[in-house]
Formats: C-alpha cells, sequence, structure tokens
C-alpha cells in the first residue's frame, strides 16, 4: 500500500522507540493548533481564490499535518512551517490535519470523490490512477526542478515514474519503501534457529514456521493478511518473489492465474492446513498481525523495515527482538519484491506561483537531508528510530543519497546490525500494479479462501479473482 500499511504509518517521526506513540496519519483526530501564528486549519481545504494574501503572498494548504495528540510531532512540523516560511516570506503555509484520510484508502478515496483535497495533498503511489480519474491532478512536469526541489536530481528515477502518466508528472515522491522478511529473534532461539542464518527460499520458511509453532503458547511460526486490502498487497509481493505478475505489461489483464500464482497460494495452504502453523485466527488486517508480533505470538512474516517501527510505537513491542532478511524466493533467492510509498499531488487550478511554493515546501520537509523527515538529528534525542534502511528515497551514488547515509548512520539510535542482510542482499523491487487498491480488494478474496478453507480449490480461487480483475481493468481502459 505501499497498503496500504496502513503504509502510511510511516511518517520517520511517527512512531516513538518506547511508549505509546502513534503514527503522523494514525488517528482520526482533527485538531486546531495555535502558537506560532500560522492560521492553521483543519475545517476548510480551500485556499483563497487565487492563492494570494494581501502583500502579494503566495498561499497554500497541505495536509497530513500531525494530530493534536502527537505533540512532538506537532511542534516538529510547527516549527518546519515557522522555519520554512522565514525562509520564504513570500509563501504562507497553511497545514490541515485530516486524520485517517491521510491513512485509509477508501478514506482517501471518498475526499477525492467529495473534492475536499487540500491544494497540496498527500496520496500512495497506488492512488494514480484513481486521483487521475478524479481530473483533480494538476501536471507539475514543467514545475519539478532543481530549481523547486534541489535534490530533485538525486531522487530515484524509478520513484518518479511511479507517478507519471503519459510523460506527464503529477506527484513528487516522499517514501519508498520494500518488502523482506520479518522475524522474531527470541522466537528463533527458543526454535533452536540460527538468528543470523534466516530461511532464504520458501520451503525453509515453512520448515522454520513448523519448528517456531511447534513451541506451543499460540505462537504462529508465519502469520499473513487476508483482509482490508492488505492480503492483496500481500500476495503480490510473494508473487513477485516466485518471478510472476499481477497484471499483463499493458496493464489491461490479469496475469497472476499462473503457476507462480499457484504455488503463492499452495505455500500459504500447506503451511496452515498441512502444519498449522499460522495459527487458527485469519483474516487478519495490518493492525490485527502486527498487535500479534509485539505480543511474541509471530515468528516470521513479510513486511518493510518500518513495520518493526510500529510493532514498538504502536503496539509495545521490542526493537531488539526483530531482525530483517530478504524476501525468500522458491528455489533460491527471490526474483522480486514489491516496492512502493507515498508522494504528495498538486491539485488543478493552482497557479504557477502557488505550485512553485509546495514544491519547495514538500522540498524541504521531505526530500531535504537533515530537514523534516530526515532531520535525524534532531530525531534521535526525542528518541524516535534512526538507522532503519527507509525511506530509501534517492538514487545509490547520487550526492543526496550519500549525505542521507551518512547522517543517518551518524545518529542511528536502533542496531542497524538487526538490517544488515536485507541491505546487503538487495531483491529487485517492482511497482504496484495498476489499479492497485482495486485489484488488492479482489486478491483478498483468494489469501483468506486458503487460510480460512481446508478445501479451498486454489485453481478456483485464482479463476475467480482473474475473471474479477479483468472486469475492473476494462472497466478502468
Amino acid at each position: 500500500m505501499s497498503v496500504p500499511q496502513y503504509r502510511k504509518a510511516r511518517e520517520l517521526g511517527g512512531h516513538k522507540l518506547g511508549g505509546r506513540k502513534l503514527g503522523a496519519r494514525q488517528l482520526g483526530v482533527v485538531a486546531l493548533v495555535a502558537g506560532l501564528g500560522l492560521g492553521l486549519t483543519a475545517c476548510s481545504t480551500k485556499s483563497d481564490d487565487d492563492g494570494q494574501e494581501a502583500g502579494g503572498k503566495v498561499t497554500i494548504t497541505v495536509d497530513c499535518q500531525p494530530v493534536g495528540a502527537q505533540k512532538e510531532l506537532l511542534a516538529n512540523w510547527n516549527a518546519d512551517v515557522a522555519t520554512f516560511q522565514q525562509e520564504n516570506p513570500d509563501i504562507v503555509i497553511k497545514s490541515v490535519s485530516v486524520g485517517e484520510q491521510c491513512n485509509n484508502p477508501p478514506d482517501f478515496t471518498a475526499r477525492l470523490a467529495g473534492g475536499t483535497m487540500t491544494d497540496v495533498f498527500y496520496g500512495y503511489m497506488t492512488d494514480l490512477q484513481q486521483v487521475l480519474d478524479s481530473g483533480q491532478a494538476m501536471d507539475i512536469t514543467e514545475f519539478a526542478s532543481k530549481d523547486t526541489i534541489p535534490t530533485w536530481d538525486s531522487v530515484d528515477p524509478a520513484l518518479k515514474e511511479v507517478f507519471t502518466d503519459g510523460g506527464k508528472l503529477y506527484a513528487v515522491p516522499v517514501k519508498n519503501y520494500s518488502m523482506g522478511l520479518v522475524y522474531n529473534k527470541v522466537l528463533f532461539a527458543k526454535a533452536g534457529l540460527d538468528v543470523n542464518n534466516p530461511p532464504k527460499t520458501w520451503p525453509e520458511v515453512r520448515e522454520a514456521a513448523k519448528k517456531i509453532a511447534a513451541l506451543g503458547n499460540g505462537i504462529a511460526g508465519y502469520s499473513e493478511y487476508s483482509a482490508g486490502n492488505t492480503g492483496g498487497w500481500h500476495f503480490t509481493s510473494l508473487l513477485y518473489s516466485q518471478g510472476g505478475q499481477v497484471l499483463s505489461e499493458d496493464g489491461k489483464t490479469a496475469a497472476f492465474n499462473t503457476p507462480e500464482g499457484k504455488q503463492v497460494l499452495q505455500n500459504l495452504k500447506d503451511m496452515r492446513y498441512g502444519d498449522n502453523s499460522m495459527g487458527s485466527r485469519q483474516l487478519l488486517q495490518w493492525a490485527d498481525l502486527l498487535t500479534n508480533a509485539a505480543a511474541g505470538k509471530v515468528g516470521m512474516f513479510i513486511g518493510a523495515p518500518d513495520s518493526t517501527q510500529a510493532i514498538v510505537s504502536q503496539f509495545q513491542g521490542k526493537f531488539e527482538d526483530w531482525a530483517m532478511a530478504p524476501l525468500p524466493g522458491q528455489a533460491g533467492p527471490a526474483k522480486g519484491t514489491l516496492g512502493g510509498g507515498e508522494g504528495y499531488f498538486f491539485k488543478k487550478g493552482l497557479t504557477p506561483e502557488q505550485v512553485k511554493a509546495g514544491l519547495k515546501w514538500v522540498a524541504y520537509q521531505k526530500l531535504t537531508v537533515g530537514k523534516g523527515q530526515l532531520d535525524y538529528v534532531r530525531a534521535k534525542p526525542q528518541n524516535y528510530p534512526v538507522g532503519l534502511p527507509q525511506p530509501l528515497l534517492f538514487a545509490n551514488g547520487t550526492e543526496a543519497q550519500k549525505q542521507e547515509l551518512e547522517l543517518r548512520k551518524a545518529n542511528a539510535n536502533v542496531d542497524t546490525a538487526n538490517y544488515a542482510l536485507f541491505e546487503a542482499t538487495p531483491v529487485p523491487i517492482k511497482g504496484e500494479p495498476r489499479n492497485a487498491q482495486a485489484v488488492y480488494a479482489v486478491l483478498d478474496s483468494a489469501m483468506s479462501g486458503v487460510l480460512t478453507d481446508p478445501k479451498a480449490n486454489i485453481d478456483a480461487l485464482l479463476k475467480t479473482a482473474e475473471e474479477k480483475v479483468n472486469q475492473l481493468q476494462a472497466a478502468g481502459s
């Protein structure tokens, strides 16, 4: 999501190393904030008709301001706004908190349909098509450059491509992730497994899961999503590991009803019912699985680096219990893994001055090493996790990438060794399919089918999902 995740629980500042600190877009609360004289609003997302204020200042509204319960995050955001406005006295930023609508795909869709987006609005990489279909996105190709975003030439071209359609750029990427195997070192040790040599293939995952589940006490050796679009999201990554594709190259038809797709479901069915190593409770969504993981009831699952961040900050787990490895493959290294993330779109109808102002703000808050989400010096004493291999926004070898890595390592407050295998053995990243959220919703049924019905017919599940996805793609073409 990237899903979801619910992927939105991935704001660097959104998670503390200890205590119940919720992610920057995890609370359905709207807050008015005073004290900096910034004229913040949480009710209206409409800026002045021409974006101009008295004195010739350019005004823009921006969403996903941290909610009021997140006092440090909110203070950080407001401090960034204040500093940015001091450095750019001709720009006024009006921040808007929309709570779950910056975190939950259905809420985002409802907001989009209602036309209540801010001038500069947040969306997943999977949202491009629906944003374009809504007619609310502005082509920002001519405005995105080193003049408005100083690190623009360092931003990974693959991330820019995700938000490009027909050669036109519609959003600026601000987060990026890829999936690997997340595993509990404590349970590995108790089960007699080598914490420094995690499974490299799905058969090895199956064997390790059996040993972990044998510990009893309600522990699942391996756990998986199967509801709320998260099942389809993970099916996609599992399929990529097999070398499969969700859609045809032209994006018009389903391409997962293949031996690779069948292998994904067979692996899960074998673990669930052949080995009883996945636990009895299924139909898990994002918070369900991570709650179980934080309670020490999950041996392995697939996720991005910040899933451990959420386990700690939102569900009271411990960073030291968890490590990451590359996504397994079927008979060797994975052939691919799912990557995704987030960006900021620009609402159609903005003036050129508003677009440039918005790009400068996004650059400052999200794409400047040492500022905003990349202000690791600020994050470290506030006890937010620094050192996770994410967000990976800059292409390897670029100046910004080198600076970000150096600053991240210098201020790390988590054990980076727990992510060493993941970083040292990168798996080729593949993007999310066209119309991803709708596709994921369909594939939830295939995932839930093999995890809740011991007699589930894999061929029938995939055939039904294939037919539905073909209908979806045809309707959207």
